[in-house]
């Protein structure tokens, strides 16, 4: 029962959020949602009254359950006397790789402003996405941080974003942004990231790259872009058969296997990687001890992010640097100026997005291919 109550009382918020049931509106009968799910009466009777419980919606004797007017308890909770001040930040991950520096440098700056600070992750997944959003909403937060979920592809979520705004609950992202919202947002200049990644081995005389990019994220498709466009202004041929993509649910597997067919057909030998980030190249370099592959002898490779990553391996990790804590901090001055901004009804929304300009940092996974090489 408690599987089927949770998906009629899923299914009755993501209407609400979806505009489908407007304020003051009349759902659907218990006898229809019945129908609807097959379910009994009782089910539905508890996750309506959850609902009811919470504020979604509210009962009218002899006429039915209609939808709240939220908006209402927004404006109450922000003049109400000595108001929670808290933030959401929405992350990809949490536990792992360059994550917790993001939002600890976040954690920091709003701590100090008196903000308590609720953690989601989305696992990069949109159904975990959808059902933070709608935590988010339900509990009325202040303000939002986030980092899109699949940021390359189509978002299913973006009527909750909008509920946001309609809410006037501002939110920023970081890393990327959904380009339908254009909103406040923090982020690498990836195409210029990928660019540099590529050029660094080109002037080193390698000409036989592979690059790994996990294109359901913006960033993935941007650093394949500047890969792209490395090649082209030096006038090297781009083979398709040395670009390797994968998706979130790929990320394990796929390339290893990608690139270890790769090594044993290739007529050319491969001479260079460049890598989505250094979580993947990590993986790679396991590879390619496996395959006798010296680093950089052999194959040179290029990382993204100069994690801890880079600087732990055996081989130290020529990569580009990410601002970790220093975006987690931005983000956290911006999102606090724009709930300021907000509260003063100055419409003035004193933040304005940022793009970080990429910096190589070369250690000693990359070097000249002997052939360029000062006898």
């Amino acid at each position: 029962m408690t599987t089927k109550y949770n998906r009629v009382k899923r299914a009755v918020k993501s209407r609400i959020l979806d505009g489908i049931y407007i304020p003051n509106q009349k759902i659907s009968s218990e006898s229809e949602l019945m129908k609807e799910f097959g379910v009994s009466r009782h089910t539905v009777r508890l996750a309506i009254g959850d609902l009811v419980t919470a504020g979604w919606l509210y009962r009218e004797q002899g006429s039915g359950t209609f939808c709240a007017d939220r908006s209402s308890n927004i404006s109450y909770q922000i003049t109400s006397p000595n108001p929670q001040k808290s933030i959401a930040i929405v992350t990809t991950y949490l536990s792992d790789y360059i994550f917790p520096s993001i939002i600890r440098g976040a954690e920091s700056v709003l701590s100090e402003e008196g903000y308590q600070v609720s953690i989601f992750s989305t696992n990069n997944n949109h159904d975990m996405e959808q059902g933070i959003l709608e935590k988010i909403l339900s509990q009325q937060f202040d303000g939002v941080i986030v980092e899109p979920t699949k940021s390359g592809s189509s978002n299913p979520n973006i009527s909750y974003y909008l509920k946001l705004e309609q809410l006037d609950i501002p939110y920023i992202m970081i890393n990327a942004y959904y380009d339908e919202l254009e909103p406040v947002s923090i982020v690498m200049d990836d195409e210029k990231a990928g660019f540099l990644q590529t050029e660094h081995l080109i002037s080193l005389g390698h000409k036989n790259i592979v690059g790994c990019f996990k294109t359901d994220d913006r960033q993935g498709i941007k650093r394949m872009k500047g890969f792209l466009k490395a090649h082209r202004q030096n006038n090297i041929p781009i083979r398709q058969s040395y670009i390797i993509t994968y998706t979130t649910e790929e990320k394990y597997k796929k390339p290893v296997e990608e690139l270890e067919n790769l090594l044993v057909s290739s007529s050319d030998s491969i001479t260079g990687l460049v890598c989505y980030n250094d979580e993947l190249a990590m993986a790679l370099l396991e590879l390619l001890r496996t395959k006798n592959c010296k680093v950089p002898e052999d194959i040179s490779i290029v990382g993204h992010d100069d994690s801890m990553l880079a600087e732990v391996s055996e081989v130290k990790l020529t990569s580009i640097s990410h601002p970790k804590s220093e975006m987690g901090e931005l983000a956290a001055n911006a999102i606090i100026a724009l709930i300021n901004s907000k509260n003063d009804n100055s419409n003035n929304y004193n933040a304005s997005s940022m793009i970080y300009n990429p910096e190589l940092i070369i250690r000693s996974s990359t070097k000249k291919i002997p052939s360029l090489e000062t006898v």
